[in-house]
């Protein structure tokens, strides 16, 4: 009967030790250090800086601008004292809210700003404006207007010259950045052109050498004239 007691109560503690090892708390112990949680939702913003291509005028005088990347010497050239339009389009392209967002733009050299959001600094020539919070897709658009300096502030030595715009928009976790380009084209001092002649110069040229011809006549007649009377 005491051996009977024993081998049950041997198989008893050898039941609960094997009950032990094999249940899901052992398991999840084997797998400490695997489990990372939840995934944090990523962010991302996008920033477009484009440069308006003026389009003609509205009826009350206004330009009209196209908004492109860029503009090369093939394309419109800006003189001195023309005015430039930028654009800025801030998109968040991400699934959570970015707070707060700065957009920080560079102005180019020979150029001034003179009308759009935020404070021009002098020294770094970077315009700085808070742009607020941003939720998932939203997007905003900012205009900046410049004006291209005057003639005796421009490059002496270039007629032509093309300049770049940079902007970017950022917070403590994500930022972008693009730029625009467009050209300016000025008269280098000294050189003058020519006026083509066209077929009412050479009737004019051709005019006044009939006339010096004639003159020239009339001298000659009025000199044999004196020569006889002496």
């Amino acid at each position: 009967m005491k051996k009977y007691l024993f081998s049950l109560v041997g198989f008893a503690i050898l039941s609960s030790v094997f009950l032990l090892l094999a249940s899901p708390v052992a398991a999840q112990y084997g797998q400490y250090g695997q489990y990372s949680g939840p995934s944090s939702p990523s962010q991302s913003i996008l920033i477009d800086k484009q440069v308006g291509k003026p389009s003609g005028t509205t009826k009350g005088g206004l330009t009209n601008y196209d908004y492109v990347d860029n503009l090369t010497p093939s394309d419109t050239r800006f003189t001195p004292g023309a005015v430039v339009m930028f654009k800025i389009r801030v998109k968040n392209t991400s699934s959570t809210t970015l707070n707060p967002v700065t957009v920080a733009d560079t102005v180019p050299t020979y150029l001034e700003p003179i009308e759009g959001p935020g404070s021009f600094n002098s020294t770094n020539r970077i315009i700085s404006f808070d742009a607020g919070s941003f939720t998932p897709d939203q997007e905003k658009t900012y205009y900046l207007k410049m004006q291209v300096n005057a003639q005796d502030k421009l490059p002496v030595d270039k007629g032509l010259f093309c300049v770049s715009n940079y902007a970017k928009a950022y917070n403590n976790s994500v930022s972008d950045d693009d730029t625009a380009q467009l050209c300016i084209e000025k008269q280098v001092v000294g050189v003058k052109v020519a006026p083509k002649a066209g077929p009412e110069m050479n009737i004019l040229l051709i005019a006044g050498q009939l006339g010096l011809l004639g003159f020239g006549l009339q001298l000659k007649k009025n000199a044999n004239r004196k020569t006889q009377i002496v």
